[in-house]
């Protein structure tokens, strides 16, 4: 099944599909029939919204063809109402898209000591207040912040201001972000307005890194900057909101930045997924899609998440999980009241 998978965007180099970040997600179970998001999304949609027909086992046994003029109701519930909760799903037709060069921009960004916090959440909003113009520009892609993080987020080896500095940031902001059908230096004039922003931090508060590099086709940028397996078998609670254009562009939003943030003892991560806007919007007029509508207008799926160590009793646990509930999840939910949640994260 891997290597079927890896196959789909290598393809005589051709052609593309939609799949998830990472290899090991399933294209047929929970990530398409919950809505289903990878790097290709923005320019092709979401997953569920890439299913042309597919075939069924109901919970009677029955082995059914869904499509727009065959059973209709089941093919608009699988296209993302949820994975196997209306049926086993043995196969699918799908969209396959024309590949195209990739530019890709790599931001990373982290305090230079740690009495520049303040300087570093200003920049983390200026890079979000930014996100849905970039989205608009074509722009999507993946980040994550942390004002402590459990293991390093931006890794530099040979800055220096007036002696060397740590090598490695655990509190640092990191995202890659692309353009389909763009040169490298099109991705770095349509960034510059948030660059200009973010330079009269580097070198005095913040040590800020910014590259763009160029793929001739998606599977060559897949497999240069995607897919990378994170390490298993860690245990955390998560809980996410979609933000829309107004949730990022708010005055509140720095206010809740700070809020999901927590104290540095509480090591929480945000993961960023920009992937909204471009046809995941624009999908939004299928008739036959199950996906959350809130999908259609949010340009960042953003989550939360809070671990604790092996053993941990059910009494940390707890505090962990009401932290991310009624702390985070709500100070997001306050600021985008209009939205909702990605089922899958």
């Amino acid at each position: 099944m891997d290597q079927i998978r890896t196959q789909r965007h290598r393809v005589s180099g051709h052609i593309c599909t939609v799949d998830g970040l990472l290899e090991s997600v399933g294209c047929l179970g929970g990530w398409m029939q919950g809505g289903g998001h990878g790097p290709a999304t923005h320019d092709f949609g979401l997953g569920a919204d890439q299913v042309l027909e597919a075939e069924v086992v109901t919970s009677d046994g029955q082995i059914m063809t869904a499509s727009p003029c065959q059973n209709p109701d089941l093919f608009f519930a699988i296209r993302g109402g949820g994975g196997g909760t209306y049926g086993v799903v043995l196969s699918t037709t799908v969209k396959a898209h024309p590949t195209t060069n990739v530019a890709a921009q790599q931001l990373s960004f982290a305090p230079l000591y740690s009495n520049y916090m303040a300087e570093f959440m200003q920049a983390v909003q200026i890079v979000h207040n930014a996100y849905p113009d970039l989205s608009d520009n074509g722009f999507s892609g993946y980040g994550s912040w942390s004002i402590a993080s459990p293991t390093p987020l931006v890794y530099n080896y040979n800055y220096t201001l007036g002696g060397p500095i740590e090598a490695n940031f655990t509190t640092g902001f990191t995202h890659t972000i692309t353009l389909f059908g763009k040169t490298a230096e099109e991705a770095r004039s349509l960034f510059a307005p948030v660059a200009a922003k973010l330079a009269p931090f580097d070198g005095r508060s913040l040590f800020v890194n910014n590259t763009y590099s160029f793929f001739p086709t998606y599977a060559a940028f897949y497999t240069a900057l995607s897919g990378i397996e994170s390490p298993i078998g860690t245990s955390a609670a998560i809980g996410s909101r979609l933000l829309d254009r107004q949730a990022l562009t708010s005055p509140r939003l720095n206010e809740t930045l700070y809020t999901i943030a927590g104290a540095p003892e509480q090591f929480t991560s945000v993961n960023i997924v920009f992937v909204g806007g471009g046809q995941v919007a624009r999908d939004g007029e299928d008739p036959c899609s199950g996906v959350n509508p809130a999908w259609r207008t949010s340009y960042v799926h953003n989550i939360v998440a809070r671990g604790w160590a092996p053993g941990a009793d059910e009494t940390t646990r707890s505090v962990v999980y009401n932290d991310i509930t009624n702390v985070k999840v709500k100070a997001m939910k306050d600021l985008a009241p209009g939205t909702g949640a990605y089922m899958n994260e």
